[in-house]
């Protein structure tokens, strides 16, 4: 389990912070960092090293192997704090607070600035990194990746994403990034997962999150991983959340996505709903009318 090292940040020196680059740094070529080559990448003495490597371990940031060689690696304790320290240098952070979900990709916290915001940091690769590579193509042209590469892109894919469709499409206001951590506007509301609609709410809730999904398109981009978790919903309507997999429409596979994204929204519906949602919506017809702009309601692609 990941631990909030947000605590500890008043602990660690400048030093401390150097050493964690270096082995940053180095594990951009290989997994394990090897000691001999630290002082090269944090640019400290072989003296400070050794100091700075016992105070690390002590506080979990990294990890030692010494099977073959003596090597180092970040733990995502040690990555965290790198992110969190460019943050306060940039002053984007003045506090830190509590939970808001811890997931199996990523963890969420809410943090103090000029007001309350999400600090999210991606995971992936975490738990299952071997499926996480097969699976996400932005780690498919590296020979060797970390953990904490494939975490880092899906943040950038993220925020990117966040930055091309906000304010146009309902989600969440992008602050800053940087590694695998993204700041953004907190959003109030309940996942959609846990909602329970009234009668009259239903079609209409649905139609929004289409719509919503059908301004991305416009914008240029497709979520490809849409369900009733990565929906919020409020008094002032729906919030569409989590874009590391989303495609630009460019992208060859971008209407297959759309439409399985279609498929996975009305299908939460339609089961958590039946008497509401029609039972024979033709999904493909509907994500050609999201495609080209011409959605207005799923009771128009009811056979």
């Amino acid at each position: 389990m990941v631990q909030n090292v947000a605590g500890m940040l008043a602990e660690l020196e400048p030093e401390d912070f150097h050493l964690l680059s270096g082995i940053e740094q180095g594990m951009r070529f290989s997994e394990w960092v090897a000691r001999e080559k630290l002082p090269e990448f944090s640019r400290l003495t072989a003296e400070e090293v050794d100091y700075r490597l016992d105070r690390c371990l002590d506080r979990e940031l990294i990890e030692r192997q010494t099977i073959q060689y003596e090597g180092y690696r970040l733990k995502f304790e040690g990555y965290d704090a790198l992110a969190l320290h460019t943050f306060a240098e940039r002053e984007t952070l003045e506090g830190f607070g509590s939970p808001l979900g811890v997931g199996k990709e990523s963890d969420v916290y809410e943090v103090q600035s000029y007001k309350p915001l999400a600090l999210k940091y991606h995971r992936e690769g975490y738990t299952n990194f071997r499926e996480v590579m097969k699976e996400r193509d932005y780690t498919s042209d590296r020979e060797h990746v970390s953990w904490f590469y494939t975490a880092r892109k899906a943040a950038e894919r993220e925020y990117d994403a966040l930055e091309g469709l906000y304010p146009d499409v309902k989600v969440p206001r992008p602050v800053d990034h940087n590694r695998h951590a993204i700041v953004m506007e907190k959003i109030d509301g309940v996942e959609l997962s846990r909602t329970k609609l009234e009668d009259e709410q239903v079609v209409p809730i649905l139609d929004l999150v289409l719509s919503e999904m059908g301004d991305a398109y416009a914008e240029g981009y497709v979520h490809a991983d849409m369900s009733e978790y990565n929906v919020f919903v409020n008094t002032e309507g729906i919030t569409i959340f989590d874009w590391p997999q989303a495609v630009e429409t460019d992208h060859e596979n971008a209407d297959e996505f759309l439409e399985r994204d279609v498929d996975n929204i009305v299908g939460y519906f339609r089961r958590k709903y039946p008497r509401l949602v029609p039972d024979d919506v033709d999904t493909a017809a509907l994500a050609d009318s999201l495609a080209d702009g011409e959605f207005e309601s799923v009771r128009d692609h009811a056979a």
